[in-house]
């Protein structure tokens, strides 16, 4: 194992010189690299203000899209929200409006016809006790 290693050492250390780096010729440019960066960054803070302009702008073209939305859907629920209730007077004022549903009236009349049917057989028996055997 260590003579692999001895091996790998070998061959990087022979293919080293091959590595070094060398210096890359200088662009035709002669402005300085501070100018040109300079002038890159003045224009990207151009282009940033221009972009958060052009965002406030687009946000408020959409607050006030939203807005007009929002209001016409209002408008339109309170409409709907006063014809219903007209519509309730209406029906409330008609002297054939109904408190209860039909099932709701045969639950009534069913409960009424039990506890008259509890009071007569009360009733039926009389003052009296009676000893009741069940067979």
């Amino acid at each position: 194992m260590r003579q692999g290693l001895l091996c790998v050492l070998l061959i990087m250390f022979s293919l080293g010189h091959l590595a070094q780096a060398e210096d890359a010729p200088a662009p035709d440019n002669s402005v300085p690299l501070s100018l040109s960066a300079g002038a890159r960054i003045t224009d990207l803070q151009q282009r940033l203000d221009d972009s958060e302009r052009l965002r406030g702008e687009l946000s408020q073209a959409l607050k006030n899209a939203d807005a007009s939305r929002e209001s016409s859907q209002l408008a339109q629920l309170r409409k709907e929200n006063q014809q219903l209730r007209q519509q309730l007077d209406k029906t409330a004022s008609n002297p054939g409006f109904k408190l209860l549903t039909d099932s709701q009236q045969w639950f009534v009349i069913g409960g009424a016809v039990a506890l008259l049917a509890l009071l007569c057989g009360i009733f039926a028996g009389g003052g009296r006790k009676q000893r009741r055997q069940w067979l």
